[in-house]
């Protein structure tokens, strides 16, 4: 039916390529581009033989001009962005100039600062209106699903919705005592930064990992998990209509929590550059490449992931509480797609959300978070592309 150019070659690139394939009836054609070229070659020699066509190219996506050439030359029906958020407005901006559907996974965070927010992107809306072409932020899992899980709820379920509590906990054990699920750098970066929830109107800031409770997650049991920010937080506050209170819980193991505190109280995590040997380093740049490649990740890690949301709410003048979430098991996902869940989680997400803006069952033109649309047709594919959903309408509440 139609081609998508997949930027980036790491976990999760991989895993949207791999559904791409499965999903050949949409994507005829796919092409995945990186700066590392001969990483999107063994990619491709993982998915050729199947009905989708696929091509590799090199491209450096802090370059705008790149960018530009690359997507006129092979001329996609959608840009599905899986580089570092670094590079969102680049790959935006490329897509502005050459017409193309713009599809993300993660707002948009400056190098130099820890902080990652919707406005940069946001700031997009009318020049994407204009152009008549669709950007879609932020659908992989958290964000992308929980999102569409917040309109599926509010579709369905309530009237109105007063909290939203989202829980993220992976049990998986990869073996290493220290390693990071997905980008080393961009996973310290949102761990180690204050912790925020939003409350009657306002988002209240709070120390880094100083909020912590213990949640009973279905099929991998009780662990402890920490109040983090999360991006979704600030567009689930401005299109859940009524909404008063929405959090963000992520679960991390003690052992996790040690090396980290090890590895800011030496100086490891900074993002400031240092001077050494004549040459200038971002120590947490330098970690990067000294820990484990999350992409290598796969073929060690067992265990299950369990993602989703509690909300609370009215309908029909009664109180309602709600749970949906999914649970991933890595070593299924590595027998798929080669990948560990994590990246599984999000790449998944990723190739829906491009398969509907192809099919024109989502988009318009403009810039929208996932919560924008119709979740339903979105639910239904969770269910056909490996991400089934469960509802539990008695759940435990977070306290």
């Amino acid at each position: 039916m139609g081609r998508a150019l997949i930027i980036g070659a790491g976990g999760v690139a991989g895993v949207a390529a791999h559904k791409c394939c499965q999903n050949s009836d949409i994507f005829s054609e796919i092409m995945i581009a990186s700066r590392t070229k001969s990483k999107c070659d063994a990619l491709k020699a993982q998915l050729d033989g199947g009905k989708t066509k696929v091509e590799t190219a090199q491209v450096d996506a802090d370059n705008v001009s790149e960018l530009v050439t690359l997507i006129n030359s092979y001329k996609p029906d959608i840009v599905i962005n899986l580089a570092l958020p670094y590079q969102d407005l680049t790959i935006m901006d490329a897509c502005l100039a050459c017409g193309v559907h713009y599809l993300d996974t993660a707002n948009y965070e400056p190098p130099e600062t820890a902080k990652f927010e919707y406005k940069w992107q946001w700031d997009y809306r009318k020049k994407f209106e204009k152009k008549g072409i669709c950007a879609l932020l932020g659908c992989g899992f958290d964000p992308g699903v929980t999102g569409v899980f917040s309109a599926f709820a509010q579709k369905h379920y309530f009237d109105e919705i007063s909290t939203i509590d989202i829980l993220d906990a992976n049990a998986g054990d990869h073996g290493y005592p220290f390693a990071t699920n997905f980008n080393p750098e961009i996973n310290i970066r949102e761990v180690s930064a204050p912790g925020s929830y939003y409350e009657n109107g306002r988002f209240i800031e709070t120390p880094p990992m100083a909020i912590k409770k213990v949640y009973d997650f279905p099929q991998i049991g009780e662990r402890d998990m920490y109040l983090l920010h999360h991006e979704e937080m600030e567009s689930l506050a401005l299109n859940i209509k009524g909404v008063k209170r929405i959090r963000f819980f992520m679960t991390f193991s003690e052992q996790y929590l040690t090396h980290l505190r090890v590895l800011q109280n030496v100086g490891m995590t900074s993002i400031e550059p240092i001077d050494y040997e004549g040459m200038k380093i971002v120590p947490l740049q330098f970690l990067k490449a000294v820990l484990p490649d999350p992409a290598s990740l796969g073929p060690r890690t067992k265990g299950k992931t369990n993602i989703g949301c509690i909300f609370t709410g009215t309908k029909d003048g009664k109180e309602v509480h709600y749970y949906v979430y999914n649970v991933c098991d890595h070593e299924q996902c590595y027998k798929e797609v080669g990948s560990q869940a994590v990246s599984y989680t999000t790449g998944v997400p990723a190739m829906i959300g491009a398969k509907l803006i192809m099919t024109g069952k989502w988009g318009k033109p403009g810039v929208y978070n996932v919560e924008e649309f119709d979740p339903d047709p979105f639910m239904d594919e969770l269910n056909k592309n490996g991400l089934p959903y469960h509802e539990n309408f008695e759940p435990k509440l977070v306290d």
